[in-house]
């Protein structure tokens, strides 16, 4: 059409960019309309093909590029992005249980995914028990006709027990359920899930893959197709879709991931033999180290640690003075998530939270995640902060 009015030439362009640009970082494409050369095209296109584009919801150059890269990474065939990893974990679930249904969560489980089981699943009409999760044997006799999926931690994400994986899932697959695993402390690249008989691997991108703590994304990752596309489909149910541009952010994010995670590794095994040789300390959880709860799984079946560890201190030091301690840090900040350069802390409070596997250490706990900073600052920055502990 030649001769465009004004209004139409804002709105309409013929110039088409030469393809090809060569750059070496993935393009951001951000749409919501995908438009079609023909009604056949229309119809003959379809919505679950990872080689054609229907609707932004569905994706992009950019989120598909980052899909299959993620599956890559993981070790599977392919993935779904979500808004968050909370998101991912609700995707899962919605897609896989109905009422009636029944699941299984291990007792150390991400407190948002006990919330999210409690409460939208329990609504739903679906039931929700919990197992231990240092005793593998017990889940099979906890698998009833009507349990339909077993999420597994590895570790948990607070108290950094370490489970048998393999038993657990053997267990589960003799008895024909599915099993997901939550991959977030493993950035994806320390423990490989399909490896180990996994159906399904979540990922909190939001961590390590970003690595700049202003990025919510999660991701779901299968190798069977039909699982993907129950995945795939309650993803479009519930419209949960991702932007181009955090798409980037995250893409961008991977090429440094690995050695972003083996400096955080470093770090953090630095500042847990320090605080373990630290008086005021009575317990290091972290499942590199033997009396780590796991320990052994951990040696044998992943191939490193991530920079989140936790604490437990001795009975007699009350929680006012934990909290003033942490109140008193300067370059450990207060704060939830973790995976990117800044190191964080946080303190929990599990009495009671436990069901199959009652929380017994009395001391207060905290979870340090360990950055990028030099160690030695980090040390300093902990040992001054303990001198509010005896005040």
């Amino acid at each position: 059409m030649t001769d465009k009015k004004i209004a139409t030439q804002l709105v309409h362009t013929d110039y088409l960019a030469p393809p090809n640009f060569g750059g070496l970082n993935t393009g951001i494409h951000h749409a919501s309309t995908v438009t079609f050369p023909s009604v056949a095209a229309l119809r003959a296109r379809d919505w679950r093909r990872e080689d054609q584009y229907t609707y932004g919801l569905h994706g992009t150059p950019t989120t598909f590029t980052l899909e299959n890269r993620i599956a890559e990474i993981e070790g599977g065939k392919h993935t779904v992005l979500a808004p968050s990893g909370l998101a991912a974990i609700m995707m899962v679930n919605l897609a896989l249980l109905k009422q009636g249904d029944d699941l299984l969560l291990p007792d150390n489980v991400y407190n948002p995914s006990r919330d999210l089981s409690d409460g939208l699943l329990k609504n739903c009409g679906i039931t929700t028990r919990y197992y231990d999760p240092m005793d593998a044997a017990a889940v099979a006799g906890m698998i009833q006709p009507n349990t339909k999926l077993v999420w597994i931690e590895a570790p948990g994400s607070v108290t950094m027990e370490v489970p048998d994986v393999p038993a657990i899932v053997a267990a589960a697959k003799a008895k024909g359920v599915l099993t997901a695993i939550d991959n977030t402390w493993a950035a994806g690249l320390l423990f490989r899930p399909f490896e180990h008989g996994i159906d399904i691997a979540m990922h909190a991108l939001t961590k390590y893959p970003s690595g700049g703590s202003d990025v919510l994304m999660g991701s779901v990752t299968t190798a069977d197709l039909a699982l993907h596309h129950r995945i795939k489909l309650m993803h479009g149910i519930l419209g949960l879709g991702v932007g181009g541009d955090d798409a980037y952010l995250v893409l961008r994010g991977l090429a440094t991931m690995q050695l972003r995670l083996r400096q955080t590794e470093r770090n953090a095994l630095a500042m847990a033999n320090w605080l373990k040789a630290r008086s005021e300390i009575a317990k290091v959880l972290h499942p590199a180290f033997y009396d780590c709860p796991g320990h052994a799984f951990w040696k044998r079946d992943f191939s490193g640690a991530c920079g989140l560890f936790s604490v437990v201190f001795r009975a007699d030091i009350p929680q006012t003075r934990i909290d003033a301690m942490i109140d008193s840090l300067k370059l450990f900040k207060i704060g939830f998530s973790w995976g990117g350069s800044c190191s964080l802390v946080m303190p929990y409070q599990l009495d009671g939270e436990r069901t199959a596997r009652p929380w017994t250490e009395q001391g207060g706990l905290i979870r340090f995640y360990v950055g990028l900073e030099d160690e030695s600052d980090l040390i300093a920055d902990v040992e001054q902060a303990f001198e509010r502990l005896s005040t």
